[in-house]
């Protein structure tokens, strides 16, 4: 194996959240875990996965760069309002009660370029969430209200994923997005 081979990162784009919503988020944790059980997340892991590209080698690095400086980016708010589960992956996850037409775009928007690029995309249904429990446990029953959490989206990101002795750590290896300063 070349040493070119070796050099891959794990990636994905997504929208990370501030302090403040951080905080909103993992505030719904315990009371959705001492229905649920399950394994929560750290608060520093929680993001919004825009796409997920997986193993990409070092070089492809600015490739990824570039076609999410082309995708198209407008500001918009996020309102996080329902819990969810998934049972086919035993997951409670944060979702909106809408998706706002511009992450939607987004999202389309930079699959499409990164496909223009070379990149390997699943081809499957957005559906934007952000994951509170792993290895949870629940039925078909709706999970209770939890105070909305609202996010207003002012750019996105890419993330490595990089595994630790604490489980996964991500690091923002970039920004898009975000206007000057002054605007």
């Amino acid at each position: 194996m070349s040493a070119i081979q070796q050099q891959k990162r794990r990636l994905f784009f997504a929208l990370w959240p501030g302090a403040a919503q951080r905080a909103a988020l993992a505030a719904w944790q315990p009371p959705l875990r001492e229905l649920c059980g399950g394994r929560a997340m750290r608060p520093d892991t929680l993001h919004l996965t825009l796409v997920f590209l997986g193993e990409v080698a070092e070089q492809r690095l600015q490739t990824a760069c570039l076609a999410a400086q082309e995708a198209g980016f407008r500001r918009f708010d996020l309102q996080l309002a329902t819990a969810h589960y998934w049972g086919h992956n035993h997951i409670v996850h944060a979702t909106p009660t809408a998706i706002p037409a511009p992450l939607a775009a987004l999202a389309g928007e930079l699959e499409r370029s990164l496909r223009r690029h070379g990149f390997h995309v699943e081809e499957r249904p957005y559906k934007p969430h952000v994951t509170l429990l792993r290895n949870a446990k629940w039925s078909d029953a709706f999970l209770p209200s939890m105070p909305v959490v609202h996010w207003p989206v002012r750019d996105f990101v890419l993330v490595q994923s990089l595994s630790g002795e604490q489980g996964a750590h991500y690091e923002v290896l970039a920004r898009f997005g975000r206007e000057s300063a002054g605007e």
